[in-house]
C-alpha cells in the first residue's frame, strides 16, 4: 500500500494539476512522466535525477512572478521528490517552507502544514519500526477483541503468534489471506495463533467479511481506520504489515508472504 504521506499529497494537490491545460501544468506533467520512467527503471538517486531537478528550476524560473496553483505545484513536486523518493528531508523541508512563504494564497501553500505534519508522523513511525527488528521483544498491548475478551501477546505465551495489521479494503491483504488461512489451519493444532488488527472503520462490514471468510482468530478493532490506536503504537503506515513472534514474544520475522510464512511458522514450531 502507498504510505499515508504520499496519499495525502496526491489527494491535496494532484487532481487540480491534471484537470486543465496550461503552460506550467503541461511542463510539469511532461517532467513528472520522465521522472516516473526513471524510477521504474530503478534510477532513484539524486545523481540519476539531477537533470530533472534542473528542469524543475527551469520551469520555476520561466514562471517567476506567477503566484498561482500551477506554479506552486511545481515547487511542491520538487520538494516531494526529495522527501518521498530520495528520503532527503534536509533538502525537501526547506522547499516546503519556501512554498508556504512564496505561494501563501495557493492551495499548495495553504496545505504545507498538513504535509509537514504527515512527514513528522512518518518519521516517528520509521523510528518505531526501526526498533521492531528481528530478535527484539514485541511490545505488548492490553486491549479487547471483537467479542470483548482480553487481547494481548501475553495471552498466547508459549505459542507462535502472527500479529497481522490488515483491512477488508486492502487489496494486498486480501490477496495474502489464503496463505494466512492455510498456515493457520495447518499449524494451529501445534500452537500457532493469529492476532488480527483491523484498520477498518465499518464494524458491520468487518463482521460480515470475517464470517464469509471463516476467519476465526481474534481481532482488534476500534473503528478509526488509519488512526487505529494499535497502528499508531507500532508505527504502521502501510498494510499488510505482519510480525511473527516466538513463544516469548520476540520477533522471528516481519512481513512474510506466500509460502515463506508457512515455512517460518513450521520452523518456529519445530524448535
Amino acid at each position: 500500500m502507498k504510505n499515508i504521506l504520499y496519499i495525502l499529497a496526491l489527494s491535496l494537490f494532484l487532481p487540480a494539476h491534471l484537470v486543465q491545460a496550461g503552460d506550467a501544468k503541461e511542463e510539469l506533467k511532461e517532467l513528472v512522466g520522465k521522472i516516473q520512467t526513471k524510477i521504474k527503471e530503478g534510477k532513484k538517486t539524486e545523481k540519476d535525477l539531477a537533470e530533472n531537478f534542473a528542469e524543475f528550476d527551469k520551469i520555476l524560473a520561466a514562471h517567476k512572478g506567477e503566484k498561482n496553483d500551477d506554479v506552486a505545484q511545481v515547487l511542491l513536486m520538487k520538494a516531494m521528490l526529495y522527501i518521498q523518493v530520495l528520503d532527503n528531508e534536509e533538502k525537501g523541508l526547506p522547499l516546503l517552507q519556501q512554498l508556504k512563504k512564496d505561494f501563501p494564497d495557493t492551495k499548495q501553500g495553504l496545505g504545507v502544514d498538513k504535509v509537514v505534519a504527515g512527514i513528522e508522523k512518518q518519521r516517528a513511525s520509521k523510528e518505531i519500526q526501526r526498533k521492531l527488528a528481528v530478535g527484539a521483544k514485541f511490545p505488548d498491548f492490553d486491549a479487547k477483541d471483537l467479542e470483548g475478551k482480553p487481547l494481548s501477546i501475553a495471552r498466547f505465551k508459549g505459542k507462535v503468534v502472527l500479529v497481522d495489521f490488515w483491512a477488508t479494503w486492502c487489496g494486498p491483504c486480501i490477496a495474502e489471506l489464503p496463505n494466512v488461512q492455510a498456515a493457520y489451519d495447518k499449524h494451529r493444532p501445534q500452537g500457532f495463533e493469529i492476532i488480527g488488527i483491523s484498520l477498518d472503520s465499518d464494524r458491520a462490514k468487518l463482521d460480515k467479511f470475517l464470517t464469509d471468510k471463516k476467519m476465526t482468530w481474534p481481532q482488534y478493532f476500534d473503528g478509526q481506520g488509519w488512526q487505529t490506536k494499535l497502528a499508531g503504537t507500532y508505527g504502521v503506515n502501510s498494510i499488510p504489515a505482519t510480525y511473527l513472534l516466538d513463544g516469548e514474544g520476540k520477533i522471528i520475522a516481519k512481513n512474510l508472504r506466500g509460502k515463506a510464512l508457512e515455512e517460518a511458522v513450521a520452523k518456529a514450531l519445530a524448535k
